[in-house]
C-alpha cells in the first residue's frame, strides 16, 4: 500500500482492536471496584464472543439494548 494512502487513513479512522475494547472494560471493571476475579470472567467471555460474535451483530445488539 502506498505510504501516503496509509498516512491518511490513519489520520481518518481509529486504530480499534480487541485488546483495546478489552481494555476499556477492564478500566471501567476496576474504577468501579470489581474483584479481579469478575474482571477475569468477563475478560474472558468477551474473548468468546470475539470468536463468534461479527462486529456488526455486536453493533447491532449494543444499538437495541437499553444502554
Amino acid at each position: 500500500m502506498n505510504e501516503n494512502v496509509k498516512a491518511i487513513q490513519d489520520l481518518l479512522f481509529e486504530r480499534w482492536t480487541n485488546g483495546a475494547c478489552l481494555s476499556y472494560i477492564i478500566q471501567a471493571m476496576e474504577n468501579i471496584g470489581f474483584p479481579q476475579k469478575d474482571i477475569q470472567l468477563v475478560t474472558t467471555e468477551m474473548n468468546e464472543l470475539f470468536d463468534f460474535v461479527s462486529i456488526d451483530e455486536a453493533e447491532k445488539r449494543y444499538c437495541n439494548s437499553s444502554y
